[in-house]
């Protein structure tokens, strides 16, 4: 049944209607496994991203003023759908992303937990009466939708990450236009407007564009309906976003990439700290932006860590993402299977030592585990978005501190230790948005605030923060008396 999804579901969803773009070339799906196929999708213009914009602003001026006991019942079967269909959607994550089934599983749970926290969602915003200067003036602060949002997605988890901005947006009284990334248009885009026209929502509210900018160029964030731009993907491509939407005078929530560390220090459970290290670096082929770039060890237990780190990376099934064995499945793609090569070259180059060293054959690049890096080498400071671990010994918690610090990145990490206090005291001097003790560097919670500082991005989800990411905040007065003016 999975591959109908990839007939079905391989075009534009504008203003409750399946239809192909008008561009002039195609997006090719592939798996990036073995290169089949999967769909063939002529993109979106210009003009359907106008038009998809002006569905969303049509439709949404209702559904902002539906009774949000109504609009939580669209989100408890979405929940349904997802939990029904959960084995074929499973089946076309590893066919579109060459995600594991491991990780198909991992990213199913997350988008449940998601689902279910935008039922509640729809109940969350509340108003204030604020008091007022004047004897009978009433001052009521209403919390209410932004209008329109729009999602930019990334290839990692796309079905995730499109759905923790489109459901809260939508649950919050907003319309949405979702652009999911060229690589993943069916899992992170139109799958996810399948699940909610199956669900009920008004047509119009969400809209999928399948499209690249060469075709659109900065149409998506220039537009004027759109007063929030929700994406995710590298620092490079954020910038860019939020320099559009500064100078159109819009609200951008950025959620970037990182160069997260695990850290082990000299007291830590050694199996345990081995185990979490290799899950957040190894975890979907190291493309998730949480990932534990580097891997810093105290030299009290260096050697041991070491060994053990080395042996279990060793252990790691490379292969088809559909066998349930597997561990590492391939790249999203060629250029990003290149470019890992690259680095790995140039930290040997540098002087590395390569404790591990995978090879490439198409997209699946096997894991490489390298230490002796220089400590001026650039790729200790940038992302590596696959199965490479970089070792990184230290002599005690000070230079600890400095190694992890010495990023353009704050996103994620975690630290190991006997101390549970220790590791808190750890954690608060480090500049990043989220850090876990005694734990694996890739975390993400329906209620936490999720987001970076530095490079990682600017703005949070989850929880609050998404309710403060999609509603704003409208001062109405109400005068009971008379106010006295000065002429």
């Amino acid at each position: 049944m999975s591959s109908s999804y990839f007939t079905d579901l391989a075009q534009q969803y504008i203003d409750g209607r399946w239809r192909p773009g008008t561009g002039s070339w195609d997006i090719i799906d592939f798996n990036p496994y073995d290169g089949e196929k999967l769909a063939s999708i002529t993109i979106a213009t210009v003009d359907e991203v106008d038009e998809a914009y002006r569905a969303a602003a049509r439709a949404q001026r209702e559904w902002a003023a539906t009774n949000p006991y109504a609009r939580r019942a669209v989100f408890e079967k979405a929940l349904r759908i997802v939990e029904e269909r959960e084995q074929e959607i499973a089946e076309v994550i590893v066919a579109e992303l060459g995600g594991t089934r491991l990780k198909a599983g991992f990213e199913l749970h997350l988008a449940k937990e998601f689902l279910r926290e935008s039922v509640n969602l729809a109940l969350r915003p509340e108003g204030k009466i604020i008091p007022s200067p004047g004897d009978t003036k009433e001052n009521r602060l209403y919390i209410v939708p932004v209008g329109v949002v729009g999602v930019i997605s990334p290839f990692n988890f796309p079905f995730l990450l499109s759905l923790k901005s489109v459901a809260p947006a939508l649950a919050l009284g907003n319309g949405v236009v979702l652009k999911p990334h060229q690589n993943t248009p069916i899992v992170g885009g139109s799958l996810v407007a399948k699940i909610f026209e199956d669900a009920g929502l008004p047509a119009g509210l969400l809209n999928v564009v399948i499209t690249d900018i060469a075709e659109i160029g900065d149409a998506f964030l220039e537009h004027p309906v759109p007063k929030v731009i929700s994406f995710t993907g590298s620092d490079k491509v954020g910038r860019h976003v939020a320099t559009v939407c500064a100078a159109h005078f819009k609200r951008s929530i950025l959620e970037l990439g990182g160069n997260s560390a695990l850290v082990v220090l000299d007291d830590a459970d050694v199996d345990y700290a081995v185990d979490a290290a290799v899950f957040s670096r190894f975890v979907h082929q190291g493309q998730v932006c949480m990932a534990a770039n580097r891997v810093l060890v105290d030299r009290a237990v260096e050697a041991e860590f070491t060994e053990k780190f080395v042996a279990k990376v060793k252990s790691l099934k490379v292969g088809d993402p559909s066998d349930p064995a597997t561990v590492i499945g391939p790249v999203i793609n060629s250029s990003q299977a290149d470019a890992l090569s690259s680095v790995v070259s140039q930290a040997l180059a540098e002087g590395a030592t390569a404790l591990v060293q995978g090879t490439t054959t198409d997209n699946l690049v096997e894991p490489t585990v390298l230490t002796g890096l220089p400590a001026e080498s650039g790729i200790l400071r940038q992302e590596i978005f696959g199965p490479v671990a970089l070792l990184v010994p230290f002599d005690g918690e000070e230079e600890a501190v400095r190694i992890v610090n010495d990023t353009p990145y704050g996103l994620s990490g975690a630290v190991h230790t006997a101390d549970v206090e220790r590791g808190v005291s750890f954690a608060k001097r480090i500049d990043t948005g989220m850090f876990h003790v005694n734990d694996g560097t890739v975390h993400d919670e329906p209620l936490v605030a999720f987001g970076g500082e530095k490079s990682s991005g600017v703005g949070r989800l989850n929880g609050e923060a998404t309710v403060e990411a999609f509603t704003t905040q409208k001062w109405i007065s109400v005068q009971h008396g008379r106010s006295l003016f000065p002429f």
